[in-house]
């Protein structure tokens, strides 16, 4: 467990069983034999096929933890992007991004999913009506202040329907050197949430569903996302009718106890929450049943 003030990457290196909950792999999968979106579909090849053919950049996992793998963001600002500061603006999808969360944060067909070069984990019918394509997601690239102080660049994928709210809000916390310790894409971590949890990192879009449930998260609209989630952990009271609390990620019990004073702590003092809260978004520590500290959600038309 976390002592007071001890950031995420120093309890990952004193705790590393715990601090990585899903092995990552040492090399890339064996590719399958390319073929034709065409031929897989018998149709005009969609982006989702073409992502899975797509040349890609290296960027399948290594040994080396997520926390000390170099961070290289994956798009770069163009004349389709709407530019709102230096180092902040968001754009539609590019084939290198569809090529990069295709499978992982976004679903891929069972048809389709045996010719992407890295297996996938996010695989759906092929006759599901998903609710969300790529056209309605943005990528998005900030600034931010890490836990040391030093600036880093990050990115997210959200709802178009945000992409203004979000790049306004960060630029706010970058000028307050409001710290994070990251913001990098849940496809770093394999499309695994707890994963992104356990390292303490921002994201925002992941097609999956509500943890417990068969319903769809806010996050898979990319109408949400997660702030520093191991200091703001999700708490579920009464699981199950059992009387049970329950605690996400494990190791962050200690943040459930919000009456304590604690560094990365949001409430309703934090800039984080006015901040989103200006915004028209609701905080998932204002819910009844569950608090989830680290959530904040808009609704988009």
């Amino acid at each position: 467990m976390l002592t007071r003030g001890e950031t995420l990457s120093e309890y990952a290196n004193e705790h590393p069983e715990t601090a990585y909950a899903t092995p990552i792999a040492t090399s890339k999968p064996a590719a399958s034999p390319t073929k034709s979106p065409a031929a897989v579909t018998g149709t005009k090849a969609s982006p989702a096929a073409k992502a899975a053919i797509a040349p890609q950049e290296d960027i399948s996992p290594t040994s080396i933890p997520v926390s000390e793998q170099k961070f290289i963001p994956i798009a770069a600002e163009t004349s389709d992007s709407v530019h709102y500061q230096d180092g902040f603006f968001y754009q539609p999808l590019t084939d290198a991004v569809i090529a990069r969360i295709t499978g992982i944060s976004y679903p891929i067909t069972q048809t389709l999913a045996p010719v992407l070069s890295l297996e996938a984990v996010n695989v759906v019918p092929d006759d599901e009506k998903l609710a969300i394509d790529y056209e309605d997601l943005r990528y998005l690239n900030v600034l931010y202040y890490d836990f040391e102080g030093q600036v880093q660049t990050g990115e997210l994928i959200c709802n178009k329907g945000i992409a203004q709210d979000l790049v306004e809000i960060f630029y706010e916390l970058y000028l307050n050197e409001y710290q994070i310790e990251k913001i990098r894409l849940i496809d770093t971590y394999g499309g695994d949430d707890t994963a992104s949890m356990l390292d303490n990192n921002t994201s925002c879009f992941n097609y999956r569903v509500v943890d417990g449930t068969n319903s769809l998260s806010k996050h898979a609209l990319g109408c949400a996302i997660d702030v520093n989630p191991f200091y703001n952990p999700y708490v579920v009271y009464n699981k199950n009718g059992r009387g049970e609390t329950y605690i996400s990620p494990a190791g962050s019990e200690k943040y459930a106890d919000r009456t304590q004073n604690f560094p990365y702590k949001i409430d309703e003092t934090d800039l984080c929450y006015k901040l989103f809260t200006a915004h028209g978004f609701t905080w998932g520590g204002n819910w009844n049943s569950s608090k989830d500290y680290q959530h904040f959600q808009k609704v988009v038309n």
